[in-house]
């Protein structure tokens, strides 16, 4: 995919889940769940999305699938191979659903989802050798400022009694 040193993956990792985070901040804004996404090809950022379901009225507008749906608009395609999805939160279920059908080469997360992340921290479908599909994945990249966004989200939101669901 790219001929880059491990110092520099993770300087470029960091500097896109930046991006990633400063998006989390637009849903934060709107009222959502605090997660951001960006697709990156040969170092560009070609997607960007925020968590949407509320104010769409759309349960699939995670932040992965709306930076998909953006990149595949960018390029005219659905199939978006040797791109990199940068997300705060691990993905749940039907978002890793969305990376395989796009053929996403590589995943980058912030943040684990001990209630329903499913690169690992609940159950790990990238790791199912029987799917046509394989997703190398980087966990852990800025995790500490993805949840504590979140956790101030939360925090607020019971504060205010507005009960908000978690991601």
């Amino acid at each position: 995919m790219n001929n880059l040193s491990n110092s520099d993956m993770n300087i470029r990792d960091t500097d896109f889940m930046h991006s990633a985070l400063e998006l989390a901040g637009l849903a934060q804004e709107a009222g959502e769940v605090p997660v951001g996404a960006v697709v990156v090809k040969n170092g560009v950022i070609i997607g960007r999305g925020y968590n949407r379901p509320i104010s769409t009225a759309d349960p699939t507008a995670h932040a992965e699938v709306v930076a998909l749906r953006d990149a595949a608009r960018h390029l005219g395609n659905y199939r978006l191979a040797d791109c990199t999805l940068y997300v705060t939160l691990e993905p749940c279920a039907m978002c890793v659903g969305a990376i395989f059908h796009a053929r996403i080469a590589r995943l980058v997360y912030g943040a684990a989802d001990p209630k329903t992340g499913a690169c690992g921290s609940v159950i790990n479908l990238l790791a199912e050798t029987q799917l046509n599909h394989h997703t190398q994945v980087t966990g852990s990249v800025l995790a500490e400022e993805g949840m504590l966004r979140l956790k101030r989200f939360f925090a607020e939101r019971r504060k205010a009694g507005a009960g908000a669901e978690s991601p």
